[in-house]
């Protein structure tokens, strides 16, 4: 892993809670509706289970965003800046957000098949397209 700047860290991290918590926000309120929904199709029950490891998942990137945050700010004691600590939260927040719009995406893909199977095709495809330009994104678009 390369190493950045303090600075950069910072920002990067205090970037990725800010979407992290949008994000799980999102997810947690789209859950709640799929719980009240009430629907015994077996479709519910994996895009619940799918929004709920989202909401998870976001919810440990804010946490280990913050951390890095918290840890690099220059006003931080010095013995809490440990690079392996940084380190493990580097990990620890950009698999949680990663984690985090699969499990989204996967939950809102599978979603359109309590409506119907034309729906469930067009919530999957878009879901799937999602999938791939993200997954562009994260590798740099190259």
């Amino acid at each position: 892993m390369e190493v950045l700047s303090p600075n950069y860290m910072i920002e990067l991290a205090q970037q990725l809670a800010f979407v992290s918590a949008f994000l799980g926000g999102f997810a947690a309120t789209y859950l709640a509706t799929l719980i009240v929904a009430n629907s015994s199709k077996k479709s519910a029950d994996w895009s619940i289970g799918f929004a709920a490891c989202a909401a998870s998942f976001f919810i440990v990137a804010v946490i280990a965003s913050v951390m890095i945050t918290v840890v690099l700010h220059s006003d931080a004691p010095s013995r809490m800046s440990e690079q392996t600590s940084i380190s493990v939260a580097r990990v620890v927040s950009t698999l949680g957000f990663i984690f985090g719009i699969y499990a989204l995406l996967a939950s809102v893909g599978i979603s359109g098949w309590l409506r119907s199977r034309k729906l469930g095709m067009v919530t999957s495809t878009c879901a799937a397209l999602a999938v791939i330009i993200i997954s562009w994104a994260f590798i740099g678009f190259s």
